[in-house]
């Protein structure tokens, strides 16, 4: 573990495998912390000679986190996180691996500071400034859950971690049964990092400061989309649209897969990032 102090801010960070090996930040999703990325995942990718590195967002984990409900910061602010961590391990250059919206924040990296990205894998993810044809939105039935946010009592942990356990069921895709007890683990170090779990919600009401119209496809940096057939967050389609956008983005989409990075697809999907990153490593 490594804290990191960037912007005023607390960053708390974790690496994987030998420093020496190509650097791989990884960039977890709204609402969620380093333990998003499942410390397999983590493992998988450093036996394949990768140096990887996860961190809790702000307003997560052991980073520093403000009151639930008035975030001051944006996306780019997020963005500028990301290239703190590099800075705090003297690197000057990494893969971006982003999940969600963290997705979104390697984008915006790629483009605010490209010399500094040597390529992106966008995991379940959308295109930066989307201004194509509309795209398939979230499903209703995780419109509803989070409709009952407004009624969840934070001081009831018992009842924190039931939502928190059903958000990551609505995630998950056809082909691999959800594994309750291993998210309810999960959940349960998630809100043991935390002093203030609703601030993870904060990510819901963050603006952005520039016009990122189309500038997904201003992208020069090799890039790999991996995406699930069955994603009910953001549904495949919005990788399609990535892919399609950037010149010579590879597409892998994971049938049955839903918004999630469950145990038994691990090994192919590090495999394909590992792969993506030694063709593009300089």
């Amino acid at each position: 573990m490594r804290q990191i102090e960037h912007d005023g801010i607390r960053l708390m960070t974790q690496s994987f495998g030998d420093p020496d090996h190509p650097p791989v930040l990884l960039i977890m999703g709204a609402t969620a912390s380093m333990l998003g990325w499942p410390e397999e995942f983590c493992a998988a990718l450093a036996a394949k000679r990768l140096f990887v590195i996860r961190f809790d967002h702000r307003d997560t984990g052991e980073t520093t986190t403000r009151p639930p409900g008035a975030p001051s910061y944006s996306v780019e602010d997020m963005a500028a996180d990301a290239m703190a961590v590099l800075d705090g391990y003297g690197l000057n250059r990494a893969h971006l691996v982003g999940m969600s919206l963290g997705g979104y924040i390697a984008q915006m990296a790629a483009l605010m500071q490209p010399s500094r990205v040597a390529s992106l894998v966008l995991i379940a993810a959308e295109p930066l400034g989307w201004d194509g044809a509309p795209l398939p939105e979230m499903s209703p039935a995780f419109v509803d859950h989070f409709g009952a946010l407004a009624r969840l009592d934070w001081t009831d942990r018992a009842a924190v971690e039931a939502f928190l356990v059903n958000s990551e069921r609505l995630c998950a895709g056809s082909a691999i049964p959800f594994d309750e007890g291993r998210e309810r683990t999960r959940v349960q170090r998630v809100l043991a990092r935390t002093d203030s779990p609703a601030s993870m919600f904060n990510h819901a009401m963050l603006d952005l400061r520039e016009d990122w119209t189309g500038r997904f496809r201003d992208i020069k940096a090799p890039v790999l989309v991996i995406h699930g057939g069955d994603d009910p967050i953001l549904p495949v389609q919005k990788g399609r649209a990535i892919a399609d956008g950037i010149a010579g983005a590879a597409l892998v989409v994971m049938e049955g897969i839903g918004h999630e990075i469950p145990l038994p697809a691990i090994p192919r999907m590090t495999e394909d990032i590992a792969a993506r990153i030694r063709s593009t490593s300089d």
